[in-house]
C-alpha cells in the first residue's frame, strides 16, 4: 500500500509526470499488495461508508454524492462477497481496486470519497479494524478452550496422576489440577487479548497522510460509527503505528507457546510408555508402513504452528525497528505476517479444543504412575516435621535415607517395614503409612491453589463464574 502521494485512478496515472511510463514488471511485482490485502475489503468498505457519511454531515460533500457513494460501495461489497469482483494487480491494493470500481459504477461522485483522507490513514483504519475483529474472535475461541478444560477438570478432580519437574516424577497431583493449570494459562492469554482490544480501540481515519486535514471533519463521529472508543490523538503516530499488529502477534506467540506445551504433553502422554491418554481417529493418523501406529498428528501440528507464529512476530518487529516517522512503504509487509499468524492461531486453538474434549483419560495408568519414583517422599518429610517435631532439613535427610533404603530393596516407601523406618529414625510410628499413599498425599494439599480435590473444585467454581 503506497504513500498517498501516488494516489489517482489508474495504474499509469498514479505514477504521474516523471513516471508516466509506469513501473516495469519488477516494480509492479514488488509494489502490488492486492494479492493479500484484498482480505481487508469489508473493513475498507465499512471505513469508506463511515467517512462519506461524515463528509456529508459536515457539508464537505453533498448528500446526493454521499448516497451514490454508499450505494456504490454496498454494491461492490456484494460483488466481492459473491465472488463476482475482479481484482486488478495493476491497481496495486484494495483501496484503489474499490475506488476504481466505484468510479465505474457512479461516475465523478466517486472522486469525492477520498476528500480529507489518505491511503495512509485508510490502511491504518482497515488493518486496525481487522485486527480488532480477529482479537474478538480469539477471545471467543479461548473462552471455548477454557470451558473444555473446566469440564475435564471437573470430571477428573480426584483422578490421581504424577506431577513432574524436569519431566521426572515429583509429587502426586490430580489430573483435574493439571487441567486447571492450562485454564490459568489460557485465562492470561484471554486477558492479554482484552487489554489489546482496549489499547487499539482508537480510530485512525482523519489523520490523513500524516498532518491531519484542513477540512472541518468530525473524527469523533467516524470513530463512533466504526465502533471505536475515540479517535487517535496524534496524526503522525497514527499513520506510523503498528503496535496493535505487533501486540496481536505477541499475544499469538505467547498463546501459541502455551498450546505447544500442551501439545507436547499430549504427544508424551499418548505414547505406549506413558499411556495416560488416547486420542480418537479424528485427531490421529496411522503409519504408511507400520499398521500398529497411531500418531498424534494434530498435537504435533499444533506444536509446529508455534514456530510460524513466532517467525511472524520477529519479522514484523524487524520490519518496524528502523523506520523513521511517519509512513514508509516497508509497512506494506506487515499484513501477511498478521494474516498468517491469525490463521495458524485459530487452527491451533480449534484443534486443541477438539483434542481436550476428545481424548480418553486412562485413570488407572495415571494412578499407577503417580506412585512411582518415590513421589510421596515429601509427605514422609512433612509427617516427620508435624508428628516427630524435626526441623524440615533434618526430616529431608531422614527421608532421603528411607528412599535410598527402599531403592536398594526395590520397593516403594509404603512397602518398607516399620522396623526399617524406625531404624532410620526411632520416632516413626505406623501412622506414617496413612500419608504414604498417593490418595492421602493429594488430599492433604489443601492450601489455596493446591491439588486437593476440594481445592480443585473451588478453583473450577471460580473460573466457571468468570468464564
Amino acid at each position: 500500500m503506497a504513500d498517498d502521494t501516488t494516489d489517482t485512478k489508474s495504474s499509469n496515472q498514479m505514477w504521474g509526470g516523471r513516471f508516466a511510463s509506469g513501473p516495469d514488471a519488477i516494480m509492479e511485482e514488488i509494489n502490488a499488495s492486492i494479492g493479500f490485502d484484498k482480505k481487508l475489503f469489508a473493513q475498507d468498505i465499512r471505513g469508506s461508508i463511515a467517512h462519506a457519511t461524515m463528509l456529508a454531515h459536515q457539508g464537505i460533500i453533498s448528500t446526493d454524492d454521499k448516497d451514490k457513494i454508499v450505494h456504490g460501495l454496498n454494491t461492490i461489497l456484494s460483488e466481492i462477497e459473491s465472488g463476482n469482483f475482479e481484482f486488478s494487480r495493476q491497481l496495486e491494493d484494495i483501496h484503489m481496486n474499490v475506488e476504481a470500481r466505484l468510479a465505474t459504477l457512479i461516475g465523478p461522485a466517486a472522486g469525492r470519497l477520498h476528500t480529507a483522507r489518505s491511503r495512509n490513514d485508510q490502511v491504518a483504519l482497515d488493518f486496525r479494524l481487522w485486527v480488532k475483529e480477529e482479537l474478538q474472535k480469539t477471545e471467543q475461541m479461548l473462552t471455548g478452550l477454557i470451558a473444555a478444560f473446566l469440564d475435564r477438570a471437573e470430571e477428573h478432580a480426584e483422578s490421581v496422576m504424577p506431577g513432574f519437574t524436569h519431566l521426572q516424577t515429583a509429587q502426586p497431583v490430580t489430573f483435574g489440577h493439571h487441567c486447571m493449570a492450562y485454564v490459568e494459562m489460557f485465562g492470561r492469554d484471554r486477558s492479554r487479548v482484552r487489554h489489546a482490544i482496549e489499547h487499539l480501540d482508537e480510530s485512525p481515519i482523519g489523520a490523513a497522510a500524516l498532518a491531519g486535514t484542513g477540512y472541518p471533519i468530525d473524527r469523533h463521529m467516524t470513530a463512533k460509527a466504526l465502533g471505536f472508543r475515540e479517535p487517535t490523538r496524534n496524526s503522525i503516530d497514527t499513520v506510523s503505528d503498528r503496535d496493535f499488529a505487533i501486540e496481536f502477534l505477541s499475544i499469538a506467540a505467547i498463546a501459541g507457546m502455551h498450546l505447544s506445551r500442551l501439545a507436547e504433553e499430549i504427544v508424551i502422554w499418548s505414547t505406549p510408555q506413558f499411556g495416560f491418554v488416547r486420542l480418537s481417529d479424528a485427531f490421529s493418523t496411522g503409519s504408511s508402513i507400520m499398521p500398529q501406529k497411531k500418531n498424534p498428528d494434530a498435537a504435533e501440528l499444533v506444536r509446529a504452528k508455534t514456530g510460524r507464529i513466532n517467525g511472524s512476530l520477529v519479522a514484523l518487529l524487524t520490519i518496524m525497528k528502523g523506520l523513521p516517522l511517519a509512513y514508509s512503504k516497508d509497512m506494506q509487509e506487515d499484513k501477511e505476517q498478521v494474516f498468517d499468524a491469525a490463521e495458524s492461531l485459530e487452527l491451533a486453538i480449534a484443534a486443541m479444543t477438539g483434542m481436550v474434549r476428545d481424548m480418553t483419560v486412562n485413570t488407572a495408568r495415571m494412578k499407577a504412575a503417580a506412585g512411582s519414583g518415590y513421589s510421596t517422599a515429601t509427605d514422609l518429610a512433612d509427617w516427620l516435621v508435624r508428628e516427630a517435631g524435626l526441623p524440615f532439613r533434618d526430616a529431608h535427610h531422614v527421608t532421603g535415607r528411607a528412599v535410598a533404603l527402599a531403592e536398594s530393596k526395590g520397593c516403594d516407601l509404603a512397602e518398607l517395614p516399620l522396623s526399617d523406618l524406625q531404624a532410620i529414625h526411632a520416632e516413626i510410628t505406623d501412622k506414617v503409612y496413612d500419608v504414604l499413599t498417593v490418595e492421602a498425599s493429594v488430599a492433604s494439599r489443601k492450601s489455596f491453589g493446591g491439588t486437593a480435590p476440594s481445592e480443585v473444585r473451588r478453583q473450577i467454581a471460580f473460573w466457571r463464574a468468570r468464564n
